[in-house]
Order: structure tokens, then sequence, then C-alpha cells
């Protein structure tokens, strides 16, 4: 994916996969504001390609819709702190962050959920106290496990067999 697509690339999913841009017009004047934002940010710049994609490869690792709603509303709240931090945004800059702002309030699962798994790798499983509270939880953890794993193979065998493959 080249440099020209990768900023409205991104977008693109985010905006198309929540819903709320399916029309064109909004992601053509898009594509105008995000081009005069490479511009300022001199995105064309070699160094740009360097280590590959920041977003982009991200998203294929999260298949399901609730998993993308995790990784999206991340990056859009990424996005909106990199604009926070712009100097004397400009009008293109503001459209951008607006039209993430729209994005953001249809995101506030994902968001949470975000928040709950940074909380996850925070814990310290070294912990005498962390360990006696995972331990007084375990069986409770296993059986969301199991509830999970029959929902999903009652879920394949149901679609098994209504597929006529």
């Amino acid at each position: 994916m080249t440099c020209q697509t990768y900023s409205l690339f991104v977008l693109s999913v985010i905006m198309i996969y929540f819903g709320g841009f399916g029309n064109s017009s909004i992601l053509s004047r898009l594509q105008n504001d995000i081009d005069q934002l490479k511009a300022d940010f001199n995105a064309s710049h070699s160094d740009v390609a360097d280590g590959g994609p920041i977003f982009t490869d991200k998203l294929t690792d999260w298949t399901e819709r609730n998993e993308k709603r995790i990784i999206l509303s991340q990056i859009v709240s990424m996005y909106l702190e990199m604009f926070k931090n712009t100097a004397n945004p400009k009008a293109h800059v503001r459209h951008i962050s607006e039209e993430l702002h729209t994005l953001e309030k249809s995101l506030p699962d994902g968001l949470k959920k975000m928040k709950d798994l940074m909380d996850l790798t925070k814990l310290q499983m070294s912990d005498l106290k962390i360990q006696r509270k995972a331990v007084n939880e375990l069986f409770s953890v296993l059986q969301k496990l199991a509830e999970t794993s029959t929902s999903l193979k009652r879920k394949r065998s149901q679609f098994q067999r209504r597929c006529k493959c």
C-alpha cells in the first residue's frame, strides 16, 4: 500500500466498518483533507515506509466484528490524540478530527474493552495478593471459557447443518 492511500485506507475502514460514513462524498472530501494533511506532515518523505505500516497490519489480525471494534477504537483515539497535539489546527485537520469524534461516539464499548485489556497487562502476577485473587477466580474463568467453547461448537455445528457445501 502506497503512502498516498495509507491514511485514507485506515479512515475508510474505520468509517465504513462503523456504518457512519457510507456516503462516498464524505470520503472524497476527506481524501482532499488527508492530502492536505499529508503535505503538512511531509508524508511522502522516504522514512515513512521504514518498518512498514503502523495500523493497517494490525487490522488483519483482528477478524471478528467485536474484535475489530476494539482495535479500531484504539486507532481512532490515537489519531485524535495526534490531532489534539497539533498547534493551530487548520481547517482540514479540524474536519478530520470532527469526523473521528463522531466515530468515537459510536465506539464507547470498544474503548472500555481496550482499557480493560491494558489494565490486564499491568497486573503484577508475581504479587502474592494478585495470585490469591486469581486462584480464587480461576473456576469462574474456566466456566466462562467452557461456555464460550460450547457456544462456538454449537454455532459451527448449526452452520454445518445449514450449509450445503
